[in-house]
C-alpha cells in the first residue's frame, strides 16, 4: 500500500539558525529535519513511508516582516526545489509564502507550482495577528484557487496578547508555553482561524479554494454538530450571510490530517463527522515518529478500499500525485 504524508518538515541551516533558532533545537534532531537525502529517506524506508510532502518547519516566515520574509521564503523553497528534483519519487512541496506581502506571496506560490511543481502552499497561522478572512490576503488566496493547489494551515502560537490573557497563569512559564503551544493553544488557535474564514465569507469568495489542517481536525469535528447547532436555520440563529451552511464549508472545503494525532476515538469523531474522503494520512516528521503513525494506519478498523484512499488515494487526488 501506498502511503503519502502531509505534514512533514524541513529546515535549512541557515533557517534553523535563524528565524527557527528558539524552536528547533540542535544535534540529532536538527540533522533529521535538515537532511533532505540518505538520513531521511531511511527513515521513511524504515517506517514505510513512500512519500513525503514536506514544508518550512514553523515557525515559518509569517512572523518576519515583509522583507526578510521574502528571502526567506525564496531561498528555503529553492532548497526544497532542489531536494524534490533529487528525489522526484520520494519527495514533493509545499511552498512557503511571504504572506506579509501577499502579492509577492501570490507570485512566489506561482513560481513554486508553475515552475518547480509544488503542490500547494503552507501558512503557519496568523501573520502578526492578522488573518486569512482579512482581505488583505486577498492576492495569494486568489491565486492559490486559480492554480487549483490547497493550502495547508499550520498552528502558530497565538497573538502575545492572547498567551497573556489567557494562557499565562498560576504555573511556570514552561508549563504556560506547553499549553499555549501544543498542550492546546495551537489547535484551538488554528480551529478559530478555519472558522473565521469560514463566517469571513472567504469560501464564498473563492469556492474552489481547498484548506488543510492537521492533528485530526484541531478539534473542528468534536464541535462541529454545535456549530451546525448555533450557525444553523432555526430562529435563535445569527445570520451568517453565507451562501452555504457552516458545516458544509468544513465537509467540503477542508481536509483532515492525522500529524501526530494517533488516538482512535479522534479518528472515529472525525470519520463520522466529515466522511473517509476528506481524511489523509500524516506523520508530523521529525516531531513525531513515522513508525507510530503507520501502525496506528494499519490498526484502524477500515476496509482495504478506505485505509488505501486515507494511505495515498485522497492525496492524489488532491495534490495531482501520480
Amino acid at each position: 500500500m501506498r502511503t503519502i504524508t502531509l505534514e512533514e518538515h524541513f529546515a535549512t541551516r541557515a533557517f534553523a539558525e535563524g528565524p527557527a533558532r528558539h524552536v528547533v533545537g540542535q544535534g540529532d534532531f536538527l540533522n533529521r529535519l535538515c537532511d533532505l537525502d540518505e538520513l531521511r529517506l531511511a527513515e521513511m524506508d524504515e517506517a514505510g513511508i513512500d512519500v513525503q510532502v514536506l514544508s518550512l518547519t514553523a515557525p515559518g516566515t509569517e512572523q518576519l516582516d515583509a522583507d526578510d520574509a521574502r528571502d526567506w521564503a525564496r531561498t528555503t523553497n529553492d532548497e526544497l526545489a532542489e531536494a524534490v528534483r533529487r528525489h522526484p519519487d520520494r519527495f514533493a512541496g509545499f511552498a512557503a509564502l511571504p504572506m506579509a506581502d501577499p502579492a509577492a506571496a501570490a507570485d512566489e506560490l506561482s513560481r513554486m507550482v508553475e515552475t518547480h511543481g509544488f503542490v500547494g502552499a503552507v501558512v503557519n497561522g496568523h501573520i502578526r495577528g492578522r488573518y486569512l478572512d482579512d482581505e488583505f490576503f486577498a492576492p495569494v488566496l486568489g491565486k492559490a484557487e486559480e492554480l487549483g493547489v490547497p493550502v495547508y494551515l499550520h498552528p502558530t502560537p497565538p497573538p502575545g496578547p492572547v498567551v497573556e490573557a489567557s494562557y499565562t497563569g498560576n504555573f511556570s512559564e514552561r508549563v504556560s508555553f506547553a499549553l499555549a503551544a501544543a498542550g492546546w493553544g495551537w489547535h484551538i488557535e488554528t480551529a478559530t482561524h478555519v472558522l473565521r474564514m469560514v463566517l469571513g465569507g472567504v469560501f464564498d469568495r473563492y469556492p474552489r479554494l481547498q484548506l488543510v489542517i492537521g492533528h485530526m481536525g484541531e478539534g473542528l469535528s468534536f464541535m462541529l454538530p454545535r456549530l451546525e447547532e448555533v450557525f444553523g436555520s432555526h430562529e435563535i440563529s445569527p445570520p451568517t450571510g453565507l451562501d452555504r451552511p457552516v458545516g458544509a464549508y468544513l465537509r467540503e472545503n477542508v481536509h483532515y490530517t492525522f500529524s501526530g494525532f494517533n488516538y482512535e476515538p479522534n479518528f472515529t469523531n472525525l470519520l463520522t463527522q466529515v466522511g473517509v474522503e476528506r481524511i489523509m494520512f500524516s506523520a508530523d516528521h521529525p516531531y513525531q515518529p513515522m513508525t507510530q503513525a503507520r501502525q496506528f494506519l494499519e490498526s484502524l478498523p477500515l476496509s482495504a478500499a478506505d485505509r488505501r484512499r486515507i494511505a495515498h488515494g485522497n492525496a492524489e487526488a488532491l495534490l495531482r500525485l501520480a
